[in-house]
């Protein structure tokens, strides 16, 4: 399963929050499921509970210090798939290399 999700303070600053999800992503990169940061999204690899648990603790981080968080998610669920965070780009880049 993929699970794309972004998190972040609501209200306040909002030109200031890449301290907020910086803590995170601190979050899922400790969790030791694969992950990779984009500049709008933390998509993680991994199954169902133990996924949205990493989903659960990066967005309580986030209310420990703020009274509201908005969070976005997105999920791929394909049971016994694995390694697929890096797979699908693959295959796109195949994609694109054979149309030149």
């Amino acid at each position: 399963m993929l699970v794309a999700f972004s998190v972040s303070p609501l209200g306040g600053e909002s030109e200031n929050v890449g301290e907020a999800v910086a803590a995170a992503v601190r979050v899922v990169r400790e969790s030791g499921l694969p992950n990779e940061t984009s500049a709008m999204f933390t998509t993680l690899e991994g199954e169902w509970d133990e996924v949205m648990a990493v989903v659960k603790r990066a967005t309580d981080v986030l209310l420990a210090d703020y009274p509201r968080v908005g969070l976005v998610l997105k999920a791929d669920i394909r049971p016994g798939h694995t390694g697929q965070l890096a797979a699908k780009v693959e295959r796109i880049e195949r994609y694109l290399a054979e149309r030149r």
